[in-house]
């Protein structure tokens, strides 16, 4: 039986540690393509930094340079989706509020653009929002909506005090055709445009994000393009780049064929791709508006036909390893809005949420582990497939989240630079028989702040 560990140390430090630093090269396994600041809570539009040479990684072990700043981890990239159509059930609310979501996007996918939006389930939706003081994102309907019923739900949630920032203008609007052929990036830009100026005189100081196009990558050869061939993201700035203030996209890699769905060495195999992905979204950004803008992936999973069961359902422990990889790239590449798709949903919809009617669902552990990270990136670093590791301070703290997707018992060195511990290490495991529970502690070596790890000694063991 394999065992894949997903763990999180948590090292607490008083002093900088004086060990030497390895000659500063670039490294493939760490982006060096300048990326905006992203916000704590609010984006902005901050000149991308001159990008640096990396540290480079040392050789057969898990090194990190505490010293080496790579920004603020996004409060609100531990998103998620939620609507009307789903049900948080009031038994499972003690772990609903210990569930560390700090953005909720309402509704998400495209029951709102079937749907007028009322007032109460935007009431029921505030009350559960509020459970977690979760940031919500608002999507108006576009398809079958008119700008002035946009404006009155905006007026309402100012009416009552809901204070809504982010607001998003219909959902993955590339597939609208061919049940309405009207709808080509033409036609989208301008009625997008109507919304977006209509709401903006409402209240000039909303964000709004979009278009939320449907599975972009950045590669011609894949990226949606409408009935002339014209690319949805790229029209969609060229048009709306000065009015747009977190571009997103999304993002479902699986199946790629109907009724297919991935073997575990294919789900695991896609993680790197994301790197590629914002990579070009903020290439295609920049060459589009001529400014770097807030990124954001508003809606992603494995998989977007809801599979379950198996070794790679959407509620299995796999797809939650897969989701925490996914998630540590998205934060190591400072993506501002991140928003998995979705909080909850019965075994009649699919194992996208993370929440069934009365139980969690193991991808739910993937952010009890991400609870514990922390939000100043340093330099972090594995030369090792399918092993990745992120790291971020936490006041004085230093928090390493360690992910194996390999199929084998994996021993390596951890290496801290610029980095002294006074204390051992507190360890989370996440694993099949694991929920994101505390470890015995884990003595680290400061005399050169090179620690040793030896998995296999504290009950970690991959076999």
């Amino acid at each position: 039986m394999r065992k894949f560990l997903f763990a999180i140390l948590l090292i607490q430090s008083l002093v900088a540690c004086a060990s030497p630093t390895p000659t500063a090269t670039p490294t493939p396994t760490q982006t060096a393509t300048a990326t905006p600041a992203p916000p704590t809570s609010t984006p902005t539009s901050t000149p991308v930094p001159t990008p640096t040479p990396a540290p480079k990684p040392l050789a057969g072990t898990l090194y990190v340079d505490a010293a080496y700043d790579q920004g603020k981890v996004s409060r609100l990239a531990y998103g998620t989706n939620h609507g009307p159509w789903a049900f948080v059930n009031p038994d499972v609310y003690p772990q609903f509020k210990e569930s560390g979501l700090t953005l909720i996007r309402f509704p998400g996918g495209n029951w709102g653009d079937e749907n007028d939006l009322d007032t109460f389930p935007v009431d029921q939706f505030f009350t559960l929002a509020r459970m977690i003081n979760a940031e919500p994102l608002i999507s108006v309907r576009l398809l079958g909506g008119t700008p002035e019923k946009a404006v009155a739900l905006m007026q309402y949630t100012i009416q009552q005090g809901y204070h809504v920032r982010y607001w998003s203008i219909g959902n993955e609007p590339s597939l609208y055709a061919p049940k309405y052929p009207e709808w080509d990036t033409a036609y989208y830009n301008v009625e997008w445009r109507k919304f977006a100026q209509a709401m903006k005189a409402v209240d000039p100081n909303i964000i709004l994000v979009g278009p939320d196009t449907n599975q972009f990558m950045g590669e011609p050869s894949i990226d949606p393009k409408d009935k002339a061939g014209r690319d949805w993201l790229r029209e969609f700035l060229k048009v709306n780049g000065d009015l747009v203030d977190v571009v997103a996209v999304h993002r479902y890699p699986f199946p790629v064929k109907m009724s297919e769905r991935p073997t575990r060495d294919q789900l695991f195999a896609d993680p790197p791709r994301w790197d590629i992905l914002v990579t070009n979204l903020r290439k295609a950004v920049r060459e589009e508006t001529g400014k770097d803008k807030p990124i954001a992936i508003t809606e992603w999973n494995s998989s977007w036909s809801g599979t379950m069961g198996g070794e790679t359902g959407m509620d299995t422990v796999n797809n939650a390893l897969w989701l925490g990889d996914v998630l540590g790239r998205l934060i190591r590449q400072r993506v501002d809005i991140v928003a998995q798709f979705s909080l909850q949903s019965g075994a009649n919809v699919g194992g996208y949420g993370l929440f069934e009617s009365y139980a969690v669902r193991p991808p739910y552990y993937t952010y009890q582990m991400y609870k514990s990270f922390g939000d100043e990136l340093v330099f972090a670093a594995s030369d090792m497939p399918k092993l990745s590791l992120y790291a971020a301070r936490k006041g004085d703290a230093l928090t390493l989240m360690i992910v194996n997707l390999n199929d084998q018992a994996v021993t390596r060195p951890l290496v801290l630079d610029h980095f002294s511990p006074s204390g051992p290490a507190q360890v989370k495991l996440f694993d099949k028989d694991h929920k994101a529970t505390p470890q015995p502690d884990v003595v680290i070596a400061s005399k050169t702040c090179i620690a040793q790890h030896e998995m296999r000694q504290k009950g970690v063991e991959i076999n």
